[in-house]
Parts: structure tokens; sequence; C-alpha cells
């Protein structure tokens, strides 16, 4: 098993085609892609190249799905902001230049009834994607929603944290202890994951599997 420790980041499994040889999303979901991978793809497309990887992952569906047309710039529009003392339930984030700021907090904190309130991640998620795409619809109160999980707008880019749940998984197998350096073997064992249509995630048999090369 020590080999393993040895190989070279190029070798293994047959990489992932590429962009230009994938026909269908489908096809595409099957690889992992990082969000450079991404922004380059986009930017190839001359679609809209910002955001996080699951906006990036949408227009790209979007674009295989023929609609090329409506995702060529980014849907961020800018409205003017008007000053609002007074928030309430029915206040628009975009009109209220909502801000992960303590008085947004004092405000949920007082809906809620919980004193040191916290944004969760989908809501961190579905202010930046109604910042971006200008929806002056979305509410205090439908973030309200998004905290009690009522309603369900944008979520937190999980795919980004595949990655670490992979080395953590790697690092508590105790068949991993004689690595001195572990996380060369895990970034190698990620890649044959990464690069191929296998589930994203940590098992002891792939350290079976790859013992012999």
């Amino acid at each position: 098993m020590l080999m393993l420790y040895l190989m070279c980041y190029n070798g293994g499994m047959e990489n992932k085609p590429a962009f230009e040889e994938i026909k269908t999303f489908d096809e595409f979901s099957k690889y992992y892609w990082y969000r450079e991978e991404l922004l380059a793809i986009c930017r190839r497309l001359g679609i809209c190249a910002s955001g996080y990887k699951t906006e990036l992952n949408e227009r790209i569906e979007e674009y295989f799905g023929g609609k090329p047309s409506q995702i060529k710039e980014c849907r961020r529009k800018r409205v003017a902001k008007k000053p609002v003392t007074e928030l309430s339930l029915e206040t628009g984030l975009i009109e209220c230049d909502f801000r992960f700021s303590q008085r947004f907090r004092d405000f949920f904190s007082t809906q809620t009834g919980i004193k040191n309130f916290k944004f969760n991640a989908d809501m961190v998620a579905s202010a930046r994607k109604v910042r971006e795409r200008g929806d002056t619809s979305f509410t205090l109160g439908d973030l309200l929603d998004i905290y009690y999980g009522r309603k369900s707008y944008a979520q937190y880019d999980k795919i980004s944290l595949q990655w670490n749940k992979f080395v953590k998984d790697f690092c508590a197998d105790p068949a991993t202890a004689q690595f001195p350096n572990k996380l060369k073997v895990a970034a190698r064992l990620w890649k044959e994951v990464r690069e191929s249509t296998r589930e994203k995630v940590y098992k002891h048999e792939l350290l079976e599997e790859f013992n012999n090369e």
C-alpha cells in the first residue's frame, strides 16, 4: 500500500473528457468540476461567468437545454435604493439594501426570539441570488421562511464541500495511518474520483483498488 504514496498526480484512470466532447448535461454532471473550470467554460460559451458553483452549473444546464440567449449577461439589475428606516416582513431585500449586518440580525432576532441570531447558509445563498437577479419581490419575510425551511430559493453550494469531506473521511480511516503525508495521498485518490463518474466520496475500497499501482 505504500506504493500508493509514491504515485504521481498524472497517472490513474481515464481523465474526464473535454467540455466540447460532452453532449448532454447528464453526462456533464457525472464529473466533478472545480469552480475555475466552470468559469472558463462559461466564458468560452459567452454566458455569465460570475457567482457560485451552483449558479454556474445552472447556467451550463440552461445552455444544454437550448436557452443560451437567456443567459448571455449576468442577471444583475441596478435598482435605485431608497432609505428604509423601519423594517417589516413585507420589506424587500433590495429595497432596504439588505446586508448581513447587526441591524438585520437584530431584526431577525426580534422575529424569532433568538437572542444571538445567526444567518444560516441557505439564507446567505438566497440573499446573494436575490441581489444577482435584482429580484425586487423577495422580502425579509421570504428570508425568514428560508430560515424555517418553509420556502426554498437558493441553496448553499454544498458541492464545494465534497473535497473537505473526502479528506476528513480519508484521515478517519485507520488504514491511512501509515502515510506520513496523508493530504498528498488523499489528493491522489481524489483525482481518481473527481475525474471519473464515481460517487464523490471516500471509501476504504479505494485504497485496496489502487494498492498495486
